[in-house]
């Protein structure tokens, strides 16, 4: 093979190679930023760009949303306690040339300003703060960081406090706490259900004086509870006692009174019997010469 047919194929092979320098693609969810002798050309859209090898450098920016992990802080939080907290990050790019040219690493910038933040936002706080207000914790460090990378062309979009450490010791005291307020809880319940079930109580018994037969009736209505499951001891109420002590008084004045009533020669018999005994208290007694006076 001649020597012109050796510089051919060098030929074809630089243009084959130019031709791969020079023909770049932009994704739909990117950004092309472009350098010309190391100054900045402008941006280019998404699609098929040519530019001239060697002479021009085009970066492509994803402005897609970005979620970036904030490791675990160890944090003295206002009272004095110390926790663990970890965090996520969302943030996006909406200036590709700010992000280009500002700041040399976006997202190693970024996550360092994040843990940063975190520390101070919630070593503000309580630990109790930190526990309940974690929605405005959130927010207080997205503003934060929001306000630090808009000059890098950045844009935070959310911030979440992912997972909150506590120390053994302070677990334990939480779980008494816990319980303490539970038990307070149940007795305030209980306490309320006494004071209407006195009420109510207080109402039925007014009703019940109102109508004593309600009191019978109630009454037998307990006996026949206590029969369904077939219970050998009878129990008798108090006030079912009571009832039965007036019929036997009640028995006893009948009796009385028909022993009042009874005939009237059984009365003369008893009269008589009752004179006869005086004469014979009178007479003589057998040797005795004075007559009773």
């Amino acid at each position: 093979m001649s020597a012109w047919a050796w510089i051919l194929i060098l030929i074809l092979i630089l243009v084959v190679i130019g031709l791969a320098m020079a023909v770049k693609i932009v994704k739909q969810y990117e950004k092309g930023v472009l350098f010309r002798f190391g100054r900045l050309e402008g941006t280019r859209d998404p699609g098929l760009r040519i530019i001239i090898p060697v002479v021009d450098v085009l970066h492509r920016i994803s402005l897609r949303i970005v979620t970036m992990p904030i490791q675990s802080q160890g944090i003295i939080t206002k009272d004095n306690v110390s926790v663990d907290v970890a965090a996520v990050a969302y943030f996006r790019v909406v200036d590709a040339v700010k992000s280009v040219i500002v700041i040399e690493n976006v997202t190693s910038a970024i996550n360092q300003i994040a843990q940063t933040t975190l520390r101070n936002v919630v070593g503000q706080h309580a630990l109790d703060e930190i526990l309940a207000e974690t929605d405005h914790i959130n927010e207080d460090i997205r503003l934060i960081l929001d306000r630090t990378t808009t000059e890098w062309g950045l844009q935070v979009t959310l911030v979440e406090l992912k997972d909150i450490q506590l120390p053994e010791s302070m677990k334990r005291a939480m779980a008494r706490q816990a319980e303490a307020e539970r038990e307070k809880r149940a007795k305030i319940i209980n306490a309320e259900g006494e004071h209407l079930a006195a009420s109510k109580l207080g109402d039925a018994s007014d009703i019940m004086m109102a109508h004593p037969l309600a009191l019978q009736l109630r009454n037998l209505q307990t006996l026949v509870e206590l029969g369904v499951d077939k219970n050998t001891t009878v129990v008798f109420p108090a006030p079912l006692m009571s009832t039965i002590g007036e019929l036997g008084t009640f028995l006893a004045r009948e009796e009385a009174a028909a022993a009042a009533n009874a005939p009237a020669g059984d009365d003369a018999t008893t009269a008589q019997g009752q004179v006869a005994a005086p004469e014979a208290n009178g007479a003589l007694a057998p040797g005795d010469t004075t007559p009773a006076h």
